[in-house]
């Protein structure tokens, strides 16, 4: 490339330049493309397909009647038998203690404590890549499901049933369900509506906040959030102009992170509040302690309020002091936004009803209709309706999202066949303090480590590794 000085413009042809960065960088990658990262996965999966097996493992799979290990096959004392009844029930006579007919195509100990290693591998490398996002979730998703059907941890005719099961249609529909909201604008009323009476600071956060996070329960957080940041944007800035203030930082994190705590309080309100939810509904079901809508609400709902009010009464005591305006009203600003909305009716209207319909059935008729058939229905009827289109469900539902609770349902189905998810939590609880290991010990002991992964990696994927474990 030749500069010369001259009058006329100079046209330089950047296409032929290249950026070259350091190998480190490149080797680093980007979300979605780490090298380094899907190495050390690789050499992680290698190490316990590959490394000498535990004698606790082997000796657990030989173990006659194992606690707290479901049997596949009602026949079977060990999960040795139970795994090969499963796979070669020809081999086996047609009752209970009959003899093996033939031992071509049986597996010994060893092989299935390998399988469950090989289980446990697939975890750790799932949980390695959705933490640092170095696959796309959805390709994490796949990669799952061909590590078990190449390695044989399930049948090929049973890793699809281990995808898809109540729970994945469930979140999958709510998540179209959420797309129906949104387009209507019935979660803009419903935002809107919680603040026109909010006139204080202290209803802000005595009121607001817990009447959110209840919303939140019901309603998904992340459009709650996304809807009413801009309002409270602009209520922070007719409220600084009202009171001569050029900006008042308190009074921005008092709104905006009050907002976003209470849409995380909503949580445990209700299965519908997030996907993790419906995870562990169907770890628990696969556990045999199926737990209901209407029972999840009686258990979770009640926190809500009280954490939402110990949240605003935190919010409060450690702003209101430091507030540079005299007075927070809110009020003011939404009233003009309600004025605008159109008269409430029509899809709206009809959006709202299946809304209301669909949390009826699913406290009701979860038992029948299951989470996710009742969501389906309210899917049916919102197409039927013409309220959503299949191209609003492919831009508004992010697939690769379902795709990571799908796989993590696989993981727990594979772990708890395989008995590698057994043998994974014994040797957890043996390396505990004896105060962390049983009661309430080991309750907050869980929590902590929970909370500390979510830090690192999403609810769901939080969720998905811990949920088989505990």
């Amino acid at each position: 490339m030749r500069l010369e000085l001259t009058d006329r413009p100079v046209l330089i042809d950047y296409s032929s330049l290249r950026v070259h960065r350091p190998i480190s960088r490149r080797l680093a990658g980007r979300a979605g493309q780490r090298p380094i990262v899907l190495l050390v996965a690789c050499a992680l999966f290698l190490s316990m397909a590959l490394l000498p097996l535990p004698r606790s493992l082997v000796g657990l799979v030989e173990e006659v009647n194992p606690l707290e290990y479901k049997m596949m096959e009602a026949d079977s004392e060990t999960i040795v038998e139970s795994v090969n009844r499963h796979f070669s029930p020809e081999a086996f006579g047609t009752g209970q203690g009959d003899s093996i007919r033939s031992t071509q195509g049986l597996k010994s100990s060893s092989e299935i404590a390998r399988r469950a290693m090989i289980m446990i591998g697939i975890l750790l490398v799932a949980v390695l890549l959705w933490a640092t996002e170095a696959l796309p979730i959805g390709g994490t998703a796949v990669l799952v499901a061909v590590l078990m059907y190449v390695f044989n941890v399930l049948s090929p005719q049973e890793i699809p049933k281990a995808f898809m099961n109540d729970s994945v249609l469930f979140i999958m529909g709510i998540l179209a369900v959420a797309v129906g909201v949104s387009k209507t604008g019935l979660d803009k009323r419903i935002g809107f509506l919680l603040l026109s009476r909010i006139r204080s600071a202290g209803a802000f956060a005595f009121i607001f906040i817990p009447l959110l996070a209840v919303s939140a329960a019901f309603l998904s957080a992340h459009a709650l959030v996304a809807l009413l940041v801009p309002v409270l944007m602009g209520v922070y800035k007719a409220t600084c102009a009202a009171n001569g203030v050029k900006q008042d930082r308190t009074l921005a994190i008092f709104l905006l992170l009050g907002l976003v705590f209470a849409a995380n309080i909503g949580g445990p309100g209700s299965p519908a509040a997030g996907a993790r939810n419906a995870i562990m509904v169907a770890y628990l079901a696969d556990a045999g302690y199926p737990i209901g809508f209407g029972e999840w609400m009686k258990l979770g709902m009640p926190l809500v309020p009280v954490l939402a009010l110990t949240v605003g009464a935190y919010m409060y005591v450690r702003c209101k002091p430091k507030l540079l305006v005299r007075n927070v009203n809110p009020s003011e600003a939404v009233n003009r936004e309600v004025a605008n909305l159109p008269k409430f009716g029509g899809k709206e209207a009809i959006m709202a009803a299946i809304l209301g319909m669909l949390i009826a059935t699913w406290v009701t008729l979860d038992d029948r209709l299951g989470l996710g058939g009742a969501t389906l229905v309210a899917v049916g009827a919102m197409f039927v309706f013409s309220i959503i289109s299949w191209r609003d469900v492919r831009r508004g539902v992010a697939f690769d999202v379902v795709g990571l609770y799908a796989a993590a349902g696989a993981i727990a189905v594979g772990l708890s066949f395989t008995s590698g998810g057994l043998w994974l939590a014994t040797r957890i609880l043996d390396m505990l303090p004896a105060f962390l290991s049983e009661g309430d010990g080991l309750v907050m002991g869980i929590s902590v480590l929970t909370v500390l992964l979510t830090n690192v990696m999403s609810d769901g994927a939080t969720v998905g590794t811990l949920g088989p474990v505990v």
